[in-house]
């Protein structure tokens, strides 16, 4: 592989060229309501090639992996015709390296039967403990191995794996329909999915309870959130807004992400990294060949970092970050998040709720929207709290708001770190890339939820 690659860059005009191979497998179960929906396996094999010409890109993707030379001709020929103003890419010192993946149950250890009954066990698990309506089941996992070189005498073999699931119960009243969920995991370890007997009942359970859950009056209050909740809160409102090429391309966002700009209270800290060990956006290399870091994007309430590319970089004046990731060979690689979270405080969950005479308590997320600095999410689960102390279940909770005043509001931080594996980050044509978000609880003053 390596003398083919050598061989396709041998002779090529260009100021930069990459080339990255990738072969893959993997497995996707999906149950809706009691019947087995989806069951495959797939393997795929292919490459692309990014060449850089005068400040233009010329890209190309395949699956013949033996025409590699024709192709490293193609995007030259491409990056040619889209000549801009001159870029140097930002200065990485070539490496040459080989990383090895594994997990404590390896998920290409383990037979598709072994995997079809486990999530069946649990499918049924949730029909057996409440009247449902239906229940969904997603299972996905993925093994794999990438080249990467680059003319600048980068070699790198570099393996990965990957594991997600997703157990929806949906309950119905008459006209009225909730759900609930549980989302997980890990990277490519299946043993994350053992023994969650309890957590995938209780999510039958929380679904019915939703029915007979009264909707909260909208308003301003006192938000507690839980580190699912935050971890997102942090991934989607702020994290997007912290990659370099959005803050490039955005005059009205480089006026707002100006570095120096405080942001929050010294207590507050916010983290994205790959380097970070041991999560589902961990990994050595980024899909540049540079080197994994861990940055501070808000550092005591000061923003003090952004997440960039080799070009962004350039562009900006700035060090790469190692946050150039592409989800598969068939795109190149764009800014995106890895591993981001909010740094632990000193307090306690039982303290913040003390100091809490109204307000309400907030658990994980079914999403939401964000637009520039403006955010609305959906949480999963919530409770009212009254006189310091956790009070009646509340469905419908959409808390609402600008990013900025929202982080300069937060009151306390807890010290119950907690990371969420379960999400896959999406952004222009590329998605679902593996993330990890993390966060302890939070403490809001002044939120807007929306209700009744």
């Amino acid at each position: 592989m390596r003398d083919l690659i050598t061989d396709a860059l041998r002779g090529q005009r260009a100021d930069y060229i990459d080339v990255r191979l990738e072969e893959a497998e993997s497995t996707q179960v999906r149950f809706r309501g009691r019947e087995l929906e989806e069951l495959g396996r797939s393997r795929t094999l292919g490459g692309s090639v990014r060449a850089l010409v005068n400040g233009g890109w010329g890209f190309a993707s395949f699956n013949d992996v033996g025409r590699l030379r024709s192709y490293v001709e193609q995007a030259v020929h491409q990056a040619r015709l889209v000549r801009r103003e001159s870029l140097a890419l930002a200065p990485v010192p070539a490496v040459q390296d080989v990383v090895q993946a594994g997990a404590a149950r390896d998920v290409r250890h383990v037979s598709l039967d072994d995997k079809v009954a486990l999530l069946q066990e649990y499918n049924e698990l949730m029909w057996a403990t409440a009247p449902l309506q239906t229940t969904s089941v997603r299972y996905g996992d993925l093994y794999r191995r990438t080249t990467f070189a680059s003319s600048e005498g980068s070699y790198l073999e570099q393996e990965q794996l990957d594991l997600s699931a997703l157990f929806v119960a949906v309950a119905r009243k008459e006209s009225e329909v909730e759900q609930a969920f549980l989302s997980t995991g890990s990277r490519g370890d299946l043993s994350i999915l053992q023994g969650r007997h309890e957590e995938i009942a209780a999510v039958a359970r929380r679904a019915v309870d939703l029915l007979s859950a009264r909707r909260i009056k909208g308003g301003s209050y006192a938000v507690l959130a839980d580190p699912k909740l935050a971890g997102v809160f942090v991934h989607e409102a702020f994290g997007h807004l912290s990659e370099a090429d959005h803050v490039y391309e955005n005059p009205r966002l480089r006026e707002m992400m100006v570095l120096g700009r405080r942001f929050g209270g010294p207590q507050l800290s916010i983290v994205d990294g790959a380097a970070v060990p041991g999560h589902r956006g961990s990994y050595a290399y980024d899909a540049e060949g540079v080197p994994a870091q861990k940055t501070y994007l808000i550092r005591e309430g000061v923003l003090v970092g952004r997440l960039h590319s080799r070009e962004t970089a350039a562009r900006m004046g700035e060090a790469p970050t190692g946050n150039g990731r592409a989800v598969s060979y068939r795109y190149p690689p764009i800014v995106r998040m890895t591993n981001t979270f909010i740094e632990p405080g000193q307090a306690t969950f039982e303290q913040m709720l003390a100091g809490i005479d109204e307000g309400v308590y907030v658990k994980s997320s079914f999403g939401g929207q964000t637009s520039m600095e403006m955010f609305t999410f959906s949480a999963g689960e919530a409770y009212m709290i009254r006189g310091g102390k956790l009070a009646e279940p509340l469905r419908g909770v959409n808390l609402t708001g600008n990013v900025f005043q929202t982080l300069a509001n937060i009151e306390a931080i807890g010290s119950d770190l907690e990371w969420s594996e379960g999400g896959g980050c999406g952004k222009g044509e590329q998605s679902p890339l593996p993330v990890g978000t993390g966060s302890p609880h939070l403490l809001i003053r002044d939120v807007v939820i929306g209700g009744e």
